[in-house]
């Protein structure tokens, strides 16, 4: 039988580092199951995860009383990021199946059997984590893991993962299981990007501008094509997957007061004057003046995105040729907000978008310097 341990290693290759702090739930169902999920737990303590273990059985102590199905409601409820079984793979398909979503929401799911022999990636591989979270509990068993996304088996470049070691949201989902099917047929898949990258273009794609023609011109344009970009007009491809990385910010600055719709207005108008896809946003920034503004922090909260705030001297420094407002002065101390603020929390990034106003709100946008690697 082949060597475990060295099985992970191979696959481990193919794989990123796991999110720190995962929220990791277990359920064991016999005593056996119980001391190897004991076993796991405290290695994955020792990474610094957040790990329970349950048991569902009367002959474990402390049962809970719950279904199993019901256990499953709950924890994909809480969000929690892995949910491992412990026992049979008919027990966790019953129990998870009312809930499952999607690739983009659903949680990893791992069955392992109760000796620890075999660690399986059930459910959400390459978006929840679940291949990679396969790996390391084999690694801590010295059990085999059991991987079956076809880009891993063939160890091909898989669109998702790019994605999500990279930080990027990815759409339309259909697009990029058009990618991987092209790639796994060994047709040429086109990639073009905004921003610059480490390491080499995997087997499989190649570089292509913004108008998906192939940089070497020989080759005929692909019709399928991942695009790494900002903006909602770029379509190189027939049939683009778009990536999208959080490097852009918005700065904004308000008379006080200002209700979250007239803020929520001006931001979408923002975006949309400059055609980007909201989820490029890294972060809503302004003064610290401003940090207790119900109508940003409305937007943050809605949004999902840091609200940052800096002092007046701290926007003062920042190096720049920015709109100067006498206005803004005289109450804030600082010749412009949106504009310095948004530079500053893009971490020496770039203006995209100068000062606009209206209604009370200015906003601009700055793009920080993203990279990206394979």
């Amino acid at each position: 039988m082949t060597d475990p341990s060295c099985m992970t290693r191979d696959l481990q290759q193919n794989f990123g580092k796991q999110p720190d702090n995962m929220k990791i739930a277990m359920i064991c169902f016999t005593m056996t199951g119980f001391t190897t999920g004991e076993k796991l737990r405290e290695a994955f303590l020792k990474d610094g995860e957040e790990v329970t273990l349950e048991g569902k059985s009367r002959y474990l102590p402390d049962s809970i009383t719950a279904t199993t199905s019901q256990w499953a409601e709950k924890k994909f409820r809480d969000h929690t990021d892995a949910i491992i079984f412990i026992g049979a793979c008919g027990i966790a398909v019953r129990s998870i199946a009312p809930y499952i979503a999607g690739k983009k929401t659903d949680p990893a799911v791992l069955v392992i059997d109760e000796c620890g022999k075999f660690v399986i990636s059930l459910l959400s591989g390459h978006l929840g984590g679940a291949n990679e979270l396969a790996l390391r509990a084999a690694g801590y068993l010295q059990a085999v893991p059991v991987v079956t996304t076809a880009t891993d088996l063939h160890e091909r470049f898989a669109v998702d993962v790019f994605a999500k070691k990279n930080g990027c949201a990815i759409f339309p989902m259909t697009a990029a299981k058009e990618v991987s099917a092209a790639i796994l047929s060994g047709d040429t898949v086109g990639f073009y990007s905004e921003f610059p990258w480490e390491g080499e273009l995997p087997g499989g794609l190649i570089l292509c501008d913004r108008e998906g023609t192939p940089v070497k011109k020989k080759l005929d344009p692909p019709k399928t094509g991942v695009a790494v970009t900002l903006y909602s007009s770029c379509r190189p491809f027939e049939e683009t997957v778009y990536l999208v990385p959080p490097a852009v910010v918005l700065g904004m600055g308000c008379r006080r007061g200002k209700d979250r719709e007239t803020v929520m207005n001006s931001a979408e108008a923002a975006l949309r004057d400059c055609g980007l896809f909201r989820e490029s946003l890294k972060c809503l920034a302004s003064i610290d003046l401003k940090k207790d503004e119900a109508g940003l922090l409305a937007l943050s909260e809605m949004w999902k995105i840091p609200f940052l705030t800096f002092s007046g001297e701290e926007l003062k420094a920042v190096e720049g040729d920015f709109t100067p407002s006498a206005f803004v002065k005289n109450i804030t101390g600082v010749d412009n907000v949106c504009e310095r603020s948004a530079v500053l929390a893009s971490e020496g990034g770039r203006l995209i978008k100068k000062k606009t106003g209206g209604d009370g709100v200015t906003t601009a946008l700055a793009a920080g310097n993203w990279r990206i690697g394979f």
